[in-house]
Formats: C-alpha cells, sequence, structure tokens
C-alpha cells in the first residue's frame, strides 16, 4: 500500500513540473491608470506585468490620465517598463486626458508612445521648483562664487531630470530637443504637435484603433526586436484588486495623517482607562497603518517631529495645566509640523489646509475643554477623604492628653488635640494630617 502511495506521489510530482504555464496569446492587458503617480500606481503596474508575463500576453496597454506624482514612483515604474519583456503601449486617453509632468517620462520611457485626440503631454519641470523660472546655467568663464546654495540646488534638480528624460528619448528614438524643453520650459504639446514632433509614435481614437495600428510595427524590447501581431486579439482589463485601493487609500497623505492621530489617541485613552481594549486596538492598528504609509511617502521628519512635539505639549496641559501656555504652544507646533509634513509639491500628495486647520482647531478645542474641566474639579469642595470632615463634629472615644480615639459621622478616627479630652467629650475637627485628625473642644456656644 505504502509502495503505491509513493508512485502516485512520484507521478502527480513529475505531471505537476512538466505541465507548461498557461498562456493567453489571443488578448491584450489594459490596465486603466487615472490621478496623480503614486506607490499604488507602482503595485498596480507591476502586478500587471507579472501578470502579463507569467500568462505570455502579447501586448501589454497603459491607459494613462495623470497630473504628475512622485518622482519614486515614477521611476520605479520606469524601470519596469524598460526591463518588461511584454511590449508595453502608454496610451494617453480619453480625450481630454493629459500625461503631465512624471506621465511625460513614462510616455517617454514605452515602447509606443500614443495618444487619443485632444489629449496633451508636457510640463516636465520638477514640481519642487514650483512655477519658478529655472536658473540659467551660468558660462564657464563667469565667476560663479556668488551663485547662491538655493539656486546651485534647482540647477541640480534640472540637470538630474533633463538628463533622464534625455536618455529615454534616446533609448526610445524620441525627440530629445524638446525634452529638453520639457523640463527646463515647461513646455507642452496637444497629440497632434507631439506626433508631428517625433515625441509619439502615434494618435489613435480608441483602443481598437490603437490595436489596429500597432499590428505589424516593430518594437526593441530589452534583449530583441520583436514584431507586434494585433489584428483580432481581445482586450482584457486588469482591475486594481483590494489590496491596490487599501494601499491607495491609506498612502493618501490626508487618509494617513488622520490614521496617526487616531493611533496617537487611542492609545491615551486605552493609557488612561486601562482594560477597554477597543481604543488601543483601534490605535494601534492605526498607528501601523500610518506609519507604513509615511514610509512610502517623502515627508519631512522635521515637520513630524514638530507634530508630535505639539502633542506632547497639549497631552502635558492636560494633566499639568500652565494656564493654557503648553497648550497654545502645542497647538502652534501641531499645525506649523502639519503644515511642512509633506516633503513634496506633486499633485495630489499634499495636505489639504482645510483638514490641518480643522483638526489644529479641533485639537485646542478639546484641550481647552479638558483644561476647563481641570479648573471647575480644583473649585468643587472635597467630597471624600479625611478632608470632607474638617468643620464636623466628633465624639472622644476615651480621655487622652495628645491624642486618642474619636467618633465621627459613624466611623472611628485616630485624633489629636492640644489640650486635655474627656471620655464623651465634644469635639471640632479643624484639619487633618494625613490620617490623623486635628480637633479642639467644641464650646457650647459654637454651632456645627
Amino acid at each position: 500500500m505504502l509502495k503505491r502511495f509513493l508512485i502516485l506521489i512520484g507521478i502527480l510530482g513529475v505531471l505537476w513540473f512538466e505541465v507548461p504555464a498557461s498562456t493567453d496569446s489571443s488578448s491584450v492587458i489594459l490596465l486603466e491608470v487615472k490621478g496623480p503617480i503614486g506607490p499604488a500606481t507602482v503595485d498596480y503596474v507591476e502586478r500587471s506585468l507579472e501578470h502579463a508575463k507569467s500568462r505570455k500576453t502579447p501586448l501589454l496597454i497603459l491607459q494613462l490620465d495623470t497630473p504628475g506624482g512622485l518622482d519614486a514612483s515614477m521611476r520605479e515604474i520606469i524601470q519596469q517598463l524598460i526591463t518588461s519583456p511584454v511590449p508595453v503601449v502608454t496610451y494617453v486617453a480619453p480625450s481630454g486626458a493629459r500625461a503631465a509632468s512624471a506621465g511625460t517620462y513614462i510616455l517617454y520611457a514605452s515602447h509606443i508612445a500614443a495618444m487619443a485626440p485632444g489629449t496633451n503631454l508636457g510640463a516636465a519641470t520638477p514640481v519642487q521648483l514650483g512655477a519658478s523660472p529655472v536658473p540659467e546655467v551660468p558660462d564657464s568663464s563667469e565667476d560663479n562664487s556668488s551663485v547662491s546654495g538655493s539656486s546651485a540646488m534647482e540647477r541640480k534638480i534640472i540637470n538630474d531630470a533633463e538628463a533622464y528624460l534625455r536618455s529615454l528619448a534616446q533609448l526610445r528614438g524620441r525627440n530629445v530637443e524638446w525634452a529638453v524643453e520639457a523640463v527646463r520650459e515647461g513646455a507642452s504639446l496637444s497629440a497632434e504637435e507631439a506626433l508631428q514632433q517625433n515625441v509619439i509614435d502615434l494618435i489613435a481614437a480608441h483602443v481598437p484603433d490603437l490595436l489596429a495600428q500597432l499590428d505589424g510595427r516593430e518594437v526593441q524590447l530589452i534583449h530583441e526586436k520583436h514584431v507586434l501581431h494585433t489584428s483580432g486579439l481581445t482586450v482584457k482589463r486588469i482591475e486594481p484588486d483590494w489590496r491596490n485601493e487599501l494601499l491607495s487609500l491609506i498612502t493618501n497623505p490626508n487618509v494617513a495623517y488622520v490614521l496617526m492621530l487616531i493611533g496617537i489617541y487611542g492609545l491615551i485613552f486605552e493609557f488612561a482607562t486601562p482594560g477597554t481594549f477597543f481604543p488601543g486596538i483601534v490605535g494601534a492598528v492605526s498607528l501601523v497603518l500610518s506609519l507604513y504609509a509615511f514610509q512610502v511617502l517623502p515627508i519631512s521628519y522635521a515637520g513630524l517631529a514638530l507634530m508630535l512635539f505639539g502633542l506632547a505639549l497639549l497631552i502635558a496641559e492636560a494633566f499639568a495645566p500652565s494656564f493654557g501656555v503648553l497648550g497654545i504652544g502645542g497647538g502652534l507646533a501641531f499645525i506649523i509640523g502639519s503644515i511642512f509634513l509633506m516633503d513634496t509639491d506633486a499633485p495630489g500628495y499634499g495636505l489639504s489646509p482645510v483638514l490641518v486647520g480643522v483638526l489644529g482647531v479641533a485639537n485646542l478645542a478639546f484641550f481647552a475643554f479638558v483644561l476647563g474641566a481641570v479648573f471647575q474639579a480644583r473649585k468643587r469642595p472635597v467630597v471624600s477623604g479625611a478632608q470632607t470632615m474638617v468643620g464636623s463634629k466628633a465624639v472622644a472615644l476615651e480621655a487622652f492628653e495628645v491624642e486618642g480615639q474619636v467618633r465621627t459621622k459613624g466611623e472611628i478616627w485616630q485624633a489629636r488635640s492640644p489640650v486635655p479630652v474627656e471620655a464623651e467629650q465634644a469635639l471640632k475637627i479643624t484639619g487633618t494630617d494625613g490620617l490623623v485628625l486635628l480637633v479642639k473642644p467644641l464650646n457650647s456656644k459654637e454651632e456645627i
């Protein structure tokens, strides 16, 4: 019996390793990227390319409509496109779409660059420079000692971006001169102008038109040339899965920002009222998600440190009131840190000023409420402990010279008197010394 079982396992093993991977040569993969380029986009493109590679798909179409995005994410996508064994067509569509900033680089890096009528590309100047004019490169004969450090840094950023786009243009045989203009001058082109200037390969009204024009074209893959055969191919869309949707959500700077605050407050409430578990669990999960998001987003650690310092001051105000000094300072530090938290001007990756303002005011209001509650509590009379007995009547249970036992409000306490006390003598409680009541004989004229 054991021998038969081992033979069966061996046969199954041979069949497992000999069965070829399933192929899908009758369809092309279409993925749609719409919005800013970020970590979720990298995951989506990488997963789609792996799927196309494993299924031996003849072509992948990246339909693009983006205002730009993060430099690191853009470069990751471009590396995947350049090394892809599957031909990639970047198609700027539908009409009205754009491939601005990072989208222009991705378009240049693709094996085939296509656009729909009524679309545009360009404005490839690094966004860190904003709308400022690109500094002129000084002549070598001039004295450069007076050039400011910021101008030198701007030139480095511009030169790096220009060289990168120029190298992509040379790799794909596209217009190098316009690539330089797109970086240095922020130049943009319509689809028709891009085709005339050899920036793109073709204009297609829709995906079937695109496939018809691609049939018979030759593309240069990383190790070989490849002729496209797209006639009769069907289109298979790959949609973002739940993991990609979640990654897209938590890497939204506004969501990551809120998750961080939920995490911090959840842990504070858990430590303040241990045993409830729910605030601690929600806080821990939210904090971990926000830390993951901040790991892949370009954040300013100085801004993050300022935010945390501000929260620490607000918490200190709640536990050790300083008449608002710590609270106001903490609120200002929190708001300023929030403003500088995101270290990029890439479209779609800035914190909403409205959100920062609302949460900043909410923090101040919350701790103002806590501070007010503390002050009100200080004004209230003591309702428990030995202090509540001050001014009350007590009766001596025994005669004593200095200390002895008394009864008050049905309880027996140790008491101390400055004068001798008789048994059953009426006494007045004047104060406390730890757990010892300070008493004096009650005058017959005194009323409690």
